[in-house]
């Protein structure tokens, strides 16, 4: 069967077009700051190694000043090549204008970057300003009850041009369970938001497993010129685990808590953990089930509900919430 040739265009088109789209996405993969050579790249794209060579020459004769770096074993672009900024929609307009918004949160302290972006954005782009500007307007984030990092900067920035540079980082750190600051010297894993605060998660020089640091904690950090090892394979989420926040307990343990139910709609409202399942029943209560690595943290956020829940198990967390009642109402009670 002889297929008609207003068909076979409109196919043609669609690989032209499917093949141009996937031209530039590789060169948004090689703007990133990020390490791409042909196999992660094709993987990224779910098409052949090949394929990827063919886009490659693509852009070569597109006059794109690619190169292949051999130490990090990956392709670069010239430092100086910028990428044709592209077209938002309205929809991605107010997207952008929201992220604005959350950066300009209170604690989180990263404006300094996302301004100067939206500005040159908008800069090219004159005719999206008023809809940026009204959606700012009316999209704003207050009181996140987040730590606050504004002291701490320089030390955060530290961080993230070392996990960018692959480079380690040394510096006096205070921790709550020491006497005083110790020097510590890491291969830095990643920078996260957890709860309230940043952490950093490096692994110290002298030590086979990563820990957990707080930014703010460190009294001075500076980058040295020392290769940071990061395994390929490192997992954040896997690193945590179940923990309630950040700290990861030895043991695992099934929790139940039955909250009352003046107290049922408005726990049920938020996800407070990945794991969390929820069970309404007809009086208005509802149990809350979790599978948590360690109980210190979690019992912290289990006292904060006092009278309005009841530990069905395990027994170590009801111990433990009956002991921080007991000592309250001691410190409490004391004159």
């Amino acid at each position: 069967m002889k297929i008609p040739s207003d068909r076979s265009d409109a196919d043609r088109r669609l690989r032209q077009a499917d093949r141009l789209a996937r031209v530039l996405r590789v060169l948004q993969l090689l703007q990133s700051r990020a390490r791409w050579n042909a196999k992660s790249i094709a993987q990224e794209l779910e098409c052949s190694e090949r394929t990827f060579y063919r886009d490659r020459e693509v852009l070569e004769l597109a006059g794109v000043p690619l190169t292949y770096d051999k130490e990090w074993q990956c392709y670069r672009l010239r430092p100086d090549y910028s990428f044709p900024v592209l077209s938002l929609s309205d929809e991605e307009v107010v997207g952008l204008a929201t992220a604005n918004a959350a950066t300009h949160a209170k604690g989180l302290n990263i404006d300094a970057g996302a301004e100067p972006t939206t500005e040159k954005y908008l800069a090219v782009r004159p005719d999206a300003t008023d809809l940026f500007g009204e959606a700012s307007n009316l999209t704003q984030i207050l009181d996140l009850k987040l730590v606050d990092h504004s002291k701490h900067l320089e030390i955060i920035r530290t961080i993230q041009w070392a996990l960018i540079e692959r480079k380690q980082i040394t510096g006096k750190y205070h921790s709550p369970h020491e006497s005083g600051p110790v020097t510590l010297t890491l291969h830095p894993f990643r920078l996260c938001l957890v709860k309230s605060a940043w952490y950093v998660v490096a692994r110290p020089v002298d030590a086979d497993q990563p820990i957990t640091l707080r930014p703010t904690r460190f009294k001075s950090v500076r980058m040295i010129d020392e290769p940071a090892e990061i395994p390929d394979d490192f997992d954040l989420a896997e690193y945590f685990g179940n923990a309630w926040a950040v700290y990861r307990g030895e043991q695992t343990y099934d929790i139940k808590l039955l909250f009352t139910a003046e107290a049922a709609d408005v726990v049920t409202e938020t996800q407070w953990h990945h794991t969390q399942t929820v069970k309404r029943h007809k009086n208005g209560t509802a149990t809350l089930s979790f599978h948590v690595d360690g109980l210190n943290e979690i019992v912290r956020w289990v006292v904060g509900w006092a009278g309005r829940v009841k530990v069905i198990q395990p027994e170590e967390l009801r111990e433990l919430v009956i002991d921080q009642h007991r000592r309250a109402i001691e410190h409490n009670s004391s004159r």
